[in-house]
């Protein structure tokens, strides 16, 4: 452990492994590159699950949603249980939030000595149509998806560029001054999350014409599984455009939002450079879950494939390997474990408990082939509780109560091939299955609890009928 390093967390919300140029993927992000050419890129990082709120609450917690109970956007994170921001504030460091959290409420402890520019979950309750999924099947209108792939600046690019002069100025005052302990601070952005309102200079690198194309493989027979028909139905994103060069548009809109995000990553970057505090600074940029951007006929996250559940997570600064790729599995809850190693802060008993490892710790090591990731979603449109665990080249999609989905990512990284049902592999379902339950905890009993603690709070809001009454949204809005 090296102490005297700061901290910083760059988080984009929604952003894709495809929508970052080092990762081989459509997105111009020449910062994002670069950052990568001097530090370690992990090629199979993860979301501990594909929806903001609770993504959000495990990385800040360094605990899987089953963990800590922040199931859903209706469920948010509310300070508890206690994560990295308040290790380090406790220990005395100087923490501090710019940008978009999530969370239940600035009146909440959680960790950060300041928050700047928070974006908290609406009216501190959050998006609670979602816990209606054993109720309603299509209880929001995503027509306005569609109808938002267009140039111009909406609220969404505005609070980042706020943000982004937040950043910019903190590190060039406060960030800078000379403190016993170092900082950390956790910067993090809107975009290229939806409304697709793209900046025209960012839309026009790309040429909605000239795209890869949708990987629409095996969609039709992934529809006849029930879950994902289900979250098909629910998320119908894809019925709402005029034809496939609408569809373009839109993918074109999502590649220059991620161009965006970039350039304000950069302009951080460069912040940070010019305090003179980058030789001392551990850097990690990264995402909170990705985006399907129309493969398999489906967009936005909320699904198990790797479009979504899959992110780009960047590592740079002292004493990481320069121009490096870590094939070795990671997730946004290895953030804890990587803030208390990078500030010098000793972990307590209960952080040796966490299943997160520091990435400063994994970058440096051979790919670890036994390491196992999980995520797992429980909102909007899943019928029933969904888990995922990735060990080497397999992928298991556990739904409660029906088939699996298992993918060998190796021979098919587009996942066009269910084997969920093959009768060849079913030891190695039966392997990873056995593995999910050991090491995190049985799906079945998650499941159970998860629908019982949103049962409790659907109560809380005065019924299914308490939650009609009150305004639905298709994403949080900007106040």
């Amino acid at each position: 452990m090296t102490r005297g390093r700061n901290f910083l967390v760059i988080m984009m919300d929604e952003l894709a492994r495809d929508g970052v140029g080092c990762y081989g993927g459509t997105g111009i992000t020449p910062n994002m590159d670069r950052l990568a050419a001097r530090g370690v890129r992990f090629d199979n990082a993860y979301t501990p699950s594909p929806i903001c709120v609770p993504a959000r609450a495990a990385f800040q917690s360094g605990r899987y949603v089953h963990q800590n109970r922040c199931w859903s956007n209706a469920q948010p994170y509310h300070g508890e249980p206690e994560g990295w921001a308040h290790r380090l504030k406790a220990a005395g460091h100087e923490t501090v939030s710019i940008g978009k959290l999530h969370y239940r409420s600035t009146e909440d402890d959680n960790g950060f000595s300041r928050e700047i520019e928070p974006l908290h979950v609406t009216d501190g309750i959050g998006w609670i149509y979602g816990l209606l999924r054993r109720q309603d099947a299509t209880c929001y209108d995503t027509s306005g998806f569609a109808q938002g792939a267009t140039a111009g600046h909406d609220s969404y690019t505005d609070y980042d560029l706020e943000v982004r002069d937040e950043s910019v100025n903190w590190l060039a005052s406060e960030g800078a001054a000379k403190r016993d302990k170092p900082w950390a601070a956790f910067v993090s952005f809107l975009r290229p999350h939806y409304p697709l309102t793209c900046p025209r200079e960012y839309l026009d690198l790309y040429d909605p014409d000239r795209l890869p194309p949708i990987r629409f493989d095996g969609a039709q027979s992934e529809f006849r599984h029930p879950v994902v028909q289900a979250l098909r139905r629910y998320n119908d994103y894809d019925d709402h455009f005029a034809d496939d060069r609408h569809r373009n548009l839109a993918r074109a809109c999502y590649f220059g939002l991620c161009s965006f995000a970039d350039a304000l990553v950069g302009d951080v970057l460069k912040a940070l450079d010019d305090s003179g505090q980058a030789d001392n600074t551990v850097v990690v940029v990264t995402s909170d879950h990705g985006d399907m951007n129309g493969h398999h006929g489906m967009w936005t996250k909320m699904v198990m494939y790797e479009d979504a559940t899959g992110i780009p997570m960047i590592l740079s600064g002292p004493g990481v390997a320069e121009g490096a790729a870590c094939a070795t599995q990671a997730s946004l809850i290895d953030i804890h474990q990587t803030a208390l190693d990078a500030c010098g802060a000793a972990p307590s008993a209960e952080d040796h408990r966490l299943h997160g490892r520091s990435l400063l710790d994994l970058s440096s090591t051979p790919y670890d082939e036994t390491r196992a990731v999980f995520s797992e979603f429980h909102d909007g449109g899943s019928i029933t509780g969904i888990t995922m665990l990735r060990e080497g080249r397999w992928k298991l999609i556990h739904y409660a109560g029906f088939a699996p989905q298992l993918f060998d990512l190796e021979a098919d990284p587009f996942e066009r091939t269910d084997l969920g049902l093959s009768a060849d592999h079913a030891d190695i379902r039966a392997h990873l299955l056995a593995r999910m339950t050991a090491e995190f905890q049985d799906p079945e009993e998650i499941n159970r609890q998860c629908f019982a603690d949103q049962a409790a709070r659907i109560d809380e809001l005065g019924g299914v009928a308490g939650i009609y009454a009150r305004s639905n949204y298709d994403f949080t809005p900007v106040e």
